[in-house]
């Protein structure tokens, strides 16, 4: 069990997340790991992870499963991107049939800065 302490030095136990993004619904799909599906989220969001999902514009999240074990978590994603698209989309619709932005409830309270104000952020980065 992987886990890292609180502030208090009681441990936290880590999660690790599979999750898929679209760009719209049967769109472009993108599929990947992480232990904090709230921060990935929230960067695929505001577009700052440079490379296909922000040239594609693949920030919807639209499926995701939780393991215990980055293991799994690992073997998962694997199995899952040498599945054919069809099948892929079958499991996001058994889930979301409305292919419906599920990080809007990972995201309560998060203003989104607006497409304008990210590209100044970047601007400024490069100054």
């Amino acid at each position: 069990m992987q886990c890292h302490p609180r502030e208090n030095g009681d441990p936290v136990k880590l999660h690790y997340y599979v999750y898929i993004l679209a760009s719209k619904r049967n769109g472009t799909l993108y599929i990947r790991i992480t232990n904090n599906l709230l921060r990935r989220s929230y960067q695929h969001k505001v577009e700052i992870i440079e490379g296909f999902t922000q040239k594609y514009k693949v920030n919807k999240l639209v499926y995701f499963e939780s393991y215990d074990s980055p293991k799994d978590a690992i073997q998962r994603e694997k199995k899952l991107k040498k599945w054919n698209r069809e099948w892929k989309i079958e499991l996001i619709e058994s889930k979301n049939p409305k292919w419906e932005d599920l990080s809007i409830n990972l995201l309560p309270g998060f203003p989104l800065p607006s497409r304008q104000t990210r590209l100044r952020g970047i601007d400024n980065k490069n100054n």
